[in-house]
């Protein structure tokens, strides 16, 4: 989970972020929950059949006998069924070390979440990386910064089961983030931290979603 240097390891702190001349306010304590579809299994493993959930557009291919190509890749729909999505761009390699990088933090930070919670928890880390200067501009980058995740020591990342289906789903999520498939409701959220803490900063909160709370 993020932490802050000053604060329990479950938060991500606003302190990391620099000094801003930007007023800050705080949420009413009334803001609305965000609804989840109930997408995980009691193992915490998200269900991707029988959910009735529309499927993204599809173009099907050309039917020839004497065509020996492949079939055409469906094109993929932005903010298509989050389920779909993830069902699609399930992997086991992320494909770079960047986004290996943003499916760590996914993984570590919110794998046992709803689908829609492991989406806020990758906006959170790209919304950082995209921040023009507030924070380190590459996923990684974001990761390392000192005093903000508490699974990183060093500077390695742990080790991940690339086999298990939380893994993948993390790349899946990785992969839908970076490529803007998928708003998330936290939409600009720089910040979160866990329900069962309360470090009282004075940020305009945006969201709740499973274990998290999030903030701008």
């Amino acid at each position: 989970m993020l932490l802050c240097a000053t604060l329990a390891a479950t938060t991500v702190a606003p302190a990391q972020a620099g000094t801003s001349n930007e007023p800050l306010t705080v949420a009413a304590a009334s803001l609305p929950e965000v609804a989840v579809p109930d997408l995980l299994d009691p193992n915490g493993e998200p269900q991707l059949s029988g959910q009735g959930a529309d499927q993204p557009d599809a173009v099907a291919p050309d039917t020839d006998d004497n065509d020996d190509t492949d079939a055409a890749v469906p094109p993929v729909k932005r903010n298509a069924d989050l389920a779909s999505l993830v069902e699609q761009y399930r992997a086991s390699d992320a494909g770079s070390h960047e986004l290996d990088c943003l499916a760590v933090g996914v993984y570590f930070e919110s794998k046992s979440e709803p689908l829609q919670g492991q989406l806020a928890v990758g906006q959170v880390i790209a919304n950082r990386a995209n921040s023009g200067g507030r924070f380190p501009s590459s996923y990684c980058g974001v990761l390392f910064q000192r005093g903000q995740f508490s699974f990183v020591h060093g500077t390695s990342l742990p080790s991940v089961p690339h086999a298990g289906r939380q893994w993948q789903t993390a790349v899946a999520i990785a992969k839908i983030v970076d490529q803007e498939l998928k708003d998330s409701v936290v939409g600009n959220a720089l910040f979160f931290h866990a329900r069962y803490v309360s470090p009282g900063w004075r940020l305009k909160r945006v969201a709740s979603i499973g274990n998290h709370v999030f903030y701008r």
